[in-house]
């Protein structure tokens, strides 16, 4: 009995010798190791206002302007094709020529059914002139006077009735050389030389394309389309006429088409399964730069906000209510989180509509675990590393490395 508390005293000096030693460590000469941790470094940007032209980007395709498919109004053998494949055509300018020879005839033919009919009605209307007196007279009975003026009046209709076969014969002749009926480029050429084509043949022969000037089609949502709408009612797109908003071309390489185009606001319609409008802009096309089918991306000016600001994409968050937030440096150096709203994209970075003032520090970079209320040293966004990592963690003092 007397050994077990003997033992037991020994165990609880040693004990006691132990926190005594560990509170000594802990004295004003030893510091905790947090304490030494230095806070982390924060590149910051402040918000400062600043003139920002607002744009909207409109993704579309070109269509060309008009398309005309050339087909024979007339049948016969294919004489001669008149152009050359990938030319521009102007509107009248011959294509094909049919042979003419059948309907040089018909019309020759009809000529003179014209005149026959004509000589005929001339004789009618000598005898119905001489009739008609001595019918007045009582000379000749009044029914012989009724024929004769009846005759006439037929010889006249039958003079109608050849000239439009005559017209018609024309017509027929004048068709054999095919006619482009619209200016621009045609393409190639479906058929050669002495084949055989029929009015209203299903092939065409040809297809002429209109290429100056050139449509951009734009499908978008009806809410944006009364937003543009308003805007334009209230003034705020850059006008290019008294109904038609300026819209800048940027092409799929990037550049700027130098002539500008316009939009207009009137015949659309909207998609019933989709819910979009399809708008419609025109563009001068001299050169021929602007293809149909071209991918291209319109911008429309809608003016210059005098005290924007912006802030880069990368610093913006979501959060669990799936709110767009942010970390500013507060008072000394505190973190805190701010909700805010992003109007609408400007490049790589956001316009904001609520949330910031002016003179706010927002972070930009810096280590991955931040967090609200931790202290930090922000430092302009410039002056930090591309990636900068987490802060060292120093060891215990006194700690080796073994």
């Amino acid at each position: 009995m007397k050994l077990g508390q003997a033992v037991l005293r020994v165990v609880g000096i040693g004990l006691l010798a132990s926190g005594l030693a560990a509170l000594s460590a802990c004295g004003p000469g030893a510091p905790p190791a947090q304490a030494q941790r230095p806070p982390p470094e924060v590149g910051v940007i402040q918000m400062q206002p600043r003139p920002y032209a607002l744009i909207t980007e409109l993704p579309g395709r070109t269509t060309a302007y008009r398309v005309a498919q050339v087909r024979p109004q007339v049948s016969g053998i294919l004489q001669k094709r008149l152009f050359q494949e990938g030319q521009t055509v102007g509107a009248g300018q011959a294509l094909y020529q049919i042979d003419p020879a059948p309907y040089r005839a018909a019309a020759r033919r009809a000529e003179a059914d014209e005149k026959r009919a004509r000589a005929i009605a001339e004789v009618a209307r000598l005898k119905a002139e001489r009739f008609a007196p001595l019918a007045r007279s009582g000379a000749v009975p009044k029914q012989d006077n009724d024929d004769v003026q009846a005759a006439y009046q037929q010889a006249l209709a039958e003079v109608d009735a050849a000239r439009a076969v005559l017209e018609t014969a024309r017509i027929n002749l004048n068709y054999t050389r095919i006619e482009s009926p619209i200016a621009g480029v045609i393409g190639e050429s479906f058929i050669t030389e002495g084949a055989l084509v029929t009015a209203g043949q299903p092939q065409k022969l040809a297809q002429i394309t209109q290429l100056d000037p050139i449509y951009l089609d734009i499908q978008r949502p009806t809410s944006e389309l009364l937003r543009l709408r308003r805007e334009f009612e209230q003034g705020r797109l850059e006008r290019a006429g008294p109904d038609a908003a300026r819209v800048d071309l940027v092409l799929e390489d990037g550049g700027v088409y130098p002539l500008p185009g316009h939009l207009k606001f009137s015949g659309v319609t909207v998609d019933a399964g989709t819910g979009s409008v399809n708008l419609r802009a025109v563009y001068p096309n001299p050169d021929h730069h602007l293809l149909p089918g071209m991918y291209v991306r319109g911008r429309l000016r809608e003016g210059v906000e005098n005290a924007a600001l912006l802030i880069p994409q990368q610093a913006v968050t979501r959060n669990a209510e799936g709110q767009a937030s942010v970390l500013i440096v507060g008072a000394n150096n505190i973190l805190e989180a701010r909700v805010i709203e992003t109007r609408r994209a400007a490049g790589d970075a956001w316009l904001v509509g609520s949330g910031l003032t002016p003179g706010d520090r927002v972070v930009v970079r810096g280590p991955l675990r931040l967090t609200p209320g931790m202290p930090v040293n922000p430092v302009p966004a410039d002056e930090t590393p591309a990636n900068p990592g987490p802060p060292p963690t120093p060891g215990p003092k006194g700690a080796g490395h073994g």
